[in-house]
């Protein structure tokens, strides 16, 4: 049901007059012409990332007419909307400007003002009520963002927590004891996506309200309960589906999240059209950003424009505007994730797209495009961004995910369309329900999870040291040979750095007893950070399809001894430490590593 429309027509008229009242303060001129007028959206970049770069870029707008909107002075970035198709060109005279470009192609009657207000997306049906499915959804659903195209979500039983193929792929049974429930509960993974169902019996507990928000309009709209999804749109439970896999509560229903404990900022980017357009993505960034995100989710691509294009200064724009957030997102300490896609293309070789414009008018088909390599998907092939391709259940590059070399990428689970629920990834849908998807959104989802993990135990680790822990712990793969490409298998193209593994703890499981004491004396200098703790991560390797481990075997013994000695070194990292010691210890151990 369309729960947009929550009142009478009178308040309608009365909230369009106040929004024609806020245009003409802002500088848009809204005359009695202005409901017959169309407007289009656009990003205006400054040559200085700050301030002072906005506030010249907001003096640009208004100089060419236009209405100006969102502001990020944080990054020299605005957005701005006119009813005049010269207006990117005017502005890019300017001096000062970088890049300006339209963020669609769809025109719209009234740009949105801030706050954004209007109704706020209610509770899904069913929602909050345990084993109680709502009715499935309906059938017209063209996609999931990020993930190959769906007509149903196939909704499933309440899995009660039984093993899955992909958590027991990754080791997804270690997470908790990787990093403690305590530090998990400190670890804040935003999901921008359609939206998140926080009333969600798996999901109540997991979503952090005072760091959830809509930016579907390009404004940030913290209002209670604006980061839910939209009802009335086919795919608004993608966002749901991914939150659960990444945190889901442990509490014996539904499913277990791989971070189980972690925190999530939920920032709905989809828009009432459908749309992820480069202001609501450059809003998600930056709220993200700002409210203590350590892990930002990505499982979608910027629309309406499929692959940006250096050489189309509209595409040009959009990706400087885009890529800024990106940055700075990554400078406040934020591991950003995004999937490859799902097109089963070489992103590295010149391919042609069919879908681009995707916001055009019903009926008319978009003009087929030959792009170069050069023409990149956003957020996902922008600099430090760890792109996540999809494997299925055997374990081998699923036949939709995009692929590409040498970008430091990794691969997770992401299941087959084909292959019924049990090959495909199970995991929170609205309205108390789950549902069955694959595609590299899911993928996405399962590297997330694990970052918040690594992020967990590593507290004071940055975006780059993330990157370096999951990389590590990754087990590297060469695709099966039934399954080559063009003659080939390379592995590095189709799994990147290899196939994720969650860290395994530092012991296995132990009995006996253990006595230890140790006197420690010298001298330290320098800084020390996260950046040790990369050096102590203990990896492995494993071979196999369907479920994998980093570490294999069984060890045990016992050990007792008296160890004293002095230690002198120098140790560099983001510091120098230098000292003197003596250390005995004392005890008897048993254990058994698997």
């Amino acid at each position: 049901m369309d729960r947009t429309r929550t009142g009478p027509r009178a308040p309608a008229v009365r909230n369009l007059a106040l929004c024609a009242l806020l245009l003409s303060a802002l500088g848009g001129g809204v005359t009695d012409s202005a409901p017959r007028r169309t407007y289009l959206s656009y990003v205006v970049v400054a040559a200085r990332p700050d301030a002072v770069g906005a506030a010249t870029a907001a003096a640009a707008v208004r100089a060419a007419g236009g209405v100006t909107g969102p502001v990020h002075p944080r990054i020299g970035v605005v957005v701005a909307y006119s009813t005049d198709r010269r207006f990117a060109a005017r502005v890019r005279r300017t001096p000062g400007i970088g890049a300006a470009g339209a963020t669609r192609t769809a025109p719209f009657p009234v740009p949105p003002v801030s706050p954004p207000g209007g109704p706020v997306p209610l509770p899904m049906a069913g929602a909050g009520k345990d084993g109680a499915p709502a009715p499935a959804p309906r059938a017209s659903a063209p996609r999931a963002r990020g993930g190959p195209p769906v007509d149903v979500p196939p909704i499933v039983p309440d899995p009660r927590e039984q093993p899955s193929w992909n958590l027991s792929m990754i080791g997804g049974d270690r997470s908790v004891d990787a990093a403690g429930p305590e530090a998990l509960r400190r670890t804040v993974v935003a999901v921008l996506d359609s939206g998140v169902d926080d009333t969600h019996p798996d999901l109540r507990a997991a979503v952090d309200p005072a760091r959830s928000a809509s930016c579907a309009s390009g404004h940030a709209d913290p209002s209670p309960g604006a980061w839910r999804p939209l009802s009335f749109l086919p795919d608004n439970g993608h966002g749901t589906h991914i939150a659960g896999t990444i945190a889901a509560t442990r509490d014996g229903h539904g499913i277990t999240g791989i971070a189980t404990g972690a925190r999530i900022a939920a920032v709905r980017l989809l828009d009432t059209a459908g749309q992820y357009y480069a202001e609501n993505i450059v809003c998600g960034f930056m709220w993200a950003a700002d409210h203590g995100a350590r892990v930002i989710n990505n499982s979608y691509f910027s629309d309406p424009w499929k692959y940006n294009c250096p050489g189309d200064r509209d595409q040009a724009a959009v990706t400087s505007a885009v890529a800024r957030a990106v940055s700075y997102a990554q400078r406040r300490g934020a591991l950003v994730v995004a999937s490859a896609g799902n097109d089963g293309q070489d992103l590295d070789a010149s391919r042609v797209d069919r879908r681009s414009p995707n916001d055009h008018a019903a009926g008319a088909k978009p003009p087929t495009r030959h792009l170069g390599a050069d023409c990149i998907r956003l957020p996902g092939e922008l600099p430090g961004v760890v792109g996540v391709t999809a494997v299925d259940r055997s374990g081998a590059l699923a036949a939709y995910s995009n692929y590409g070399a040498g970008r430091g990428w990794l691969a997770a689970p992401g299941g087959d369309p084909d292959a019924g629920p049990e090959g495909q990834i199970v995991s929170t849908w609205p309205g108390g329900r789950y549902a069955a998807l694959s595609g590299t959104s899911m993928a996405a989802a399962h590297v997330s999870a694990a970052a918040a993990v690594e992020a967990a135990d590593h507290p004071g680790a940055n975006a780059d040291l993330l990157h370096t822990l999951l990389t590590r712990a990754a087990v590297p793969r060469d695709c099966p040979s039934a399954v080559g490409r063009g003659g080939g298998c390379p592995g590095d193209a189709y799994y990147g750095r290899g196939l994720l593994a969650l860290p395994a703890p530092e012991t296995g499981t132990e009995s006996g007893t253990a006595t230890e004491t140790a006197t420690e004396s010298g001298t330290v200098t320098g800084t020390e950070s996260g950046a040790e703790a990369a050096t102590e991560t203990d990896t492995g390797t494993g071979t196999g399809t369907g479920t994998e481990s980093d570490t294999t075997g069984t060890e045990s013994g016992t050990a007792t001894g008296t160890e004293s000695g002095t230690v002198t070194g120098a140790e560099t990292g983001t510091g120098a430490e230098t000292g003197t010691g003596t250390r005995t210890e004392t005890g008897t151990r048993t254990g058994t590593a698997g």
